[in-house]
């Protein structure tokens, strides 16, 4: 039976099952997602493979990264097409090429600054990068920043502290550049993405969205920008419809255009468990990486641990108007 989620201009046929994973293998918790320009799509999940290559129609290609890294968190791809790999385990951001050799590494391996110090990085979450290929750092879970490096690696610059006020995070988990150059940052817990310019001064905030976790743009002038909300997270609210997890896109100007997804949390189909990590390919088709074995426990869908072949990574293929 097909799924259909969406509506209007903007409506999606679920590929729940896309990716074909070699016998014995398992994503786990899909962290991030990244396409190149062969819509070749990279998938960063904290399994015993954490970088798993795949061609448009979900054929395996390759893994690297087994040895690299601690627990995958944020990815995004470069005009350069190199993959910018953020650890949130061990507090690293690395430059890789697109068969994992190591080109830079932010950050010391395994040493945490001292939590809210405000210095980098304690939990780092994701990366994006200026037109002018400077690079932003969204940090994280043990500190309320973002930090600017110059692209050799230099540490330019650093805003934000812990707060609810303009310019201030709780838990800012993700962030994205446009070609303009504005900064679009997902304050996760303060239930809101803000919008900087180059040199972090508060431009504007988005709101009407429950726990924004991941976040996608697309490149080039005023690109659509399509937003994971975790949904509710506390047992007083789990039961609440209509407020996540779903997928929400808008323009750059914050602008809401579709709701994508069921009004629940759940294992249809049509719903979603925790959408961490967006991707959109030259066709317009979402790729939707969900740390679902980490959120099971607190969701109350089901009794008992989360089934082995609970679902983590999906493919929404665009349907045109």
């Amino acid at each position: 039976m097909t799924i259909v989620l969406g509506d209007g201009a903007f409506k999606y046929r679920v590929e729940a099952d896309w990716a074909k994973l070699p016998d014995g293998w398992s994503f786990n918790d899909v962290a991030a997602v990244a396409v190149d320009h062969k819509d070749r799509v990279y998938v960063f999940n904290r399994g015993e493979h954490p970088m798993i290559i795949f061609d448009r129609d979900g054929n395996f290609l390759r893994s690297w990264g087994e040895d690299l890294f601690a627990r995958a968190h944020g990815l995004h791809i470069g005009p350069d097409e190199t993959l910018y790999c953020t650890d949130d385990g061990d507090h690293t951001v690395r430059r890789c090429t697109l068969d994992g050799k190591v080109l830079l590494t932010l950050g010391i391996p395994g040493e945490p600054t001292p939590y809210m110090a405000g210095e980098p990085f304690h939990r780092c979450t994701h990366t994006a990068l200026s037109p002018d290929g400077d690079l932003y750092v969204s940090d994280g879970y043990g500190n309320a920043r973002v930090h600017k490096y110059s692209p050799d690696g230099k540490l330019l610059f650093s805003w934000g502290e812990p707060g609810t006020d303009p310019g201030q995070f709780n838990i800012p988990h993700n962030i994205c550049c446009d070609g303009d150059g504005w900064v679009y940052v997902a304050d996760r817990e303060n239930h809101r993405v803000q919008v900087f310019d180059g040199q972090g001064r508060f431009e504007t905030q988005w709101h009407d969205m429950h726990r924004p976790c991941g976040l996608c743009m697309a490149a080039g002038r005023d690109p659509l920008c399509y937003i994971g909300e975790l949904g509710p997270g506390m047992e007083v609210n789990l039961a609440v419809p209509n407020i996540g997890p779903r997928l929400s896109i808008v323009t750059n100007k914050g602008e809401l255009l579709a709701r994508v997804g069921d009004i629940r949390a759940g294992m249809a189909p049509g719903q979603f468990i925790a959408p961490h990590g967006l991707a959109v390919d030259s066709h317009g088709d979402i790729y939707v990486g969900e740390v679902s074995y980490t959120a099971w426990p607190r969701l109350g869908i089901a009794e008992g641990p989360a089934p082995a072949d609970l679902r983590s990574l999906r493919k929404l293929v665009r349907i045109p108007d």
